[in-house]
C-alpha cells in the first residue's frame, strides 16, 4: 500500500480511537433519551464504528489501486519499484567491477 494512503488510514483509525470516550458519553445520553439500555446503545455504536472502519479500509485500498493505475498510465514507478531497480543496478555495478578486475588478477599470476 502506498505511504500516503497508509497514513490517511492510520489517521482515520486514530480519530476513531480518540472518540471512544465520546462514544461512551453518547451511549449514556442516547440511553437516557431513547429508552434503550446503555449496553444496547454502546453495542450499536461499536457495530457502526467497526463497519465504518472496514469501509474506510476498503476505500483506502481502492484509492491506492486507482493511484497505482494512474501512475502506470503516466509511465511513473512507485517507490517500491524504484528501490528494487536501484538495488538491481547496484548489484550489476558490483558484478561489473568484479569482471573488470578479474583480468588484472589473472595477468599477475606467473605462468610456467
Amino acid at each position: 500500500m502506498d505511504e500516503p494512503v497508509r497514513r490517511l488510514l492510520l489517521a482515520l483509525v486514530g480519530a476513531v480511537a480518540l472518540t471512544a470516550e465520546r462514544a461512551d458519553e453518547l451511549a449514556d445520553a442516547l440511553a437516557d433519551r431513547g429508552g434503550m439500555s446503555r449496553d444496547e446503545v454502546r453495542r450499536w455504536i461499536d457495530e457502526s464504528t467497526t463497519r465504518w472502519r472496514g469501509d474506510a479500509l476498503r476505500v483506502g485500498e481502492k484509492a491506492g489501486a486507482t493511484l497505482n493505475g494512474v501512475l502506470r498510465e503516466l509511465g511513473l514507478v512507485t517507490r517500491d519499484e524504484w528501490d528494487e531497480l536501484e538495488l538491481r543496478v547496484a548489484q550489476l555495478e558490483h558484478r561489473l567491477r568484479l569482471v573488470e578486475t578479474e583480468p588484472q588478477a589473472l595477468r599477475s599470476v606467473p605462468t610456467d
